[in-house]
């Protein structure tokens, strides 16, 4: 059983901020958890699920956020998640967490899933994403974490791709806030609602972060399956937020909504709300945007209808989307998708 580092104490004298940076150099930044993926993780497609895989990830960036904090750290945001290719179910699990940047009480982690055959050892990058953790005291306040000083040119060039990537995030998540979803929408949108049970409990005694990402997973798969009529599976998420804590016991109310279709993909929009279920207002917990795709019974992705907007409402969110996209076609590493790049207006010679 792996230790955890205890936390920093200030010796007489000592202010706590020179002491939490005294034993910085000691704590551990990266976790690497390793298992076989099991017959009761295959999902619908009969390949292990997004979701499955983004509590697998939640769990080694947590390990990784717990050990260099020294103290209970909750998830505050998971995102710009490529899944290049499926896990398979009896395949070696490999996922890696690292931390690339710290806040004053956030860390920014870099999480790699690999797998491959058990036999031979030799593993594939199937995801990679972004999560940050933010530290917590026992009052659920946010505390200050040692701070992460990169050691190599590799760990200098990971962090300034991290801090990168914040003008992005915030500019999605001002751009997600902006938009509400009301009746007024045509397109395919599927409503799952139940209580959140005592096996969804973290070890904070709340709902396991990733326990939400599955909700949000099985949402975007029912309303896009539903659409195409066919099998579908993620490719992306992105812009994971959790805004509020999901308590055991609560009400949870999960929508997802077709916003965009591209030549394969079907862009849903999911949000989670929770309250209490006696009565009175659910309020937001999650938000994303999950882009699915179908396949066929080889597995390989196919073209999708176009979702054609009817009313106003169809026709902002679907520009929302396309917003999405350009800004995200815009930060360090990424690219407009083709589609888009097609109508992008070229300059004169």
């Amino acid at each position: 059983m792996e230790n955890f580092p205890a936390p920093a104490v200030p010796s007489p004298g000592q202010s706590p901020a020179a002491a939490v940076a005294e034993t910085a150099a000691d704590r551990r930044n990266e976790t690497t958890l390793r298992f076989l993926a099991a017959p009761t993780d295959r999902g619908k497609s009969g390949t292990v699920d997004a979701g499955r895989v983004l509590e697998w990830v939640d769990k080694a960036a947590f390990a990784t956020a717990t050990g260099w904090s020294g103290s209970y750290c909750v998830t505050a945001y998971v995102g710009n998640i490529h899944f290049e290719y499926p896990v398979q179910v009896g395949e070696m699990v490999e996922v890696t967490a690292t931390v690339l940047y710290t806040g004053r009480s956030s860390m920014h982690i870099n999480t790699t899933v690999r797998s491959g055959d058990p036999k031979t050892g030799i593993l594939t990058e199937r995801a990679r994403c972004l999560v940050i953790f933010v530290a917590v005291d026992d009052e659920g306040r946010s505390t200050a974490v040692p701070e992460f000083v990169p050691r190599t040119l590799e760990q200098e060039l990971a962090q300034d791709y991290a801090t990168s990537r914040i003008p992005v995030r915030d500019e999605i998540a001002d751009e997600l806030s902006r938009h509400e979803y009301t009746e007024a929408g045509t397109a395919e949108r599927v409503v799952l609602r139940f209580l959140a049970a005592p096996t969804d409990v973290n070890w904070g005694g709340k709902v396991h972060g990733g326990i939400v990402m599955e909700w949000i997973d099985t949402a975007a798969y029912l309303c896009s399956a539903r659409y195409c009529g066919r099998d579908t599976v993620a490719v992306f998420s992105g812009g994971i937020r959790f805004l509020h804590p999901l308590h055991i016991g609560d009400l949870v109310e999960v929508e997802a909504r077709l916003i965009y279709t591209g030549h394969k993909g079907m862009h849903i929009a999911v949000k989670v709300r929770s309250g209490d279920p006696k009565g009175g207002p659910l309020q937001p917990t999650t938000n994303c945007i999950t882009v699915m795709v179908a396949r066929d019974h080889e597995g390989t992705s196919v073209p999708v209808p176009p979702w054609e907007p009817v009313s106003e409402e169809d026709q902002r969110l679907w520009q929302h989307a396309r917003t999405l996209l350009r800004i995200r076609g815009q930060a360090p590493g990424n690219r407009l998708p083709n589609h888009l790049l097609d109508q992008e207006p070229r300059e004169e010679d």
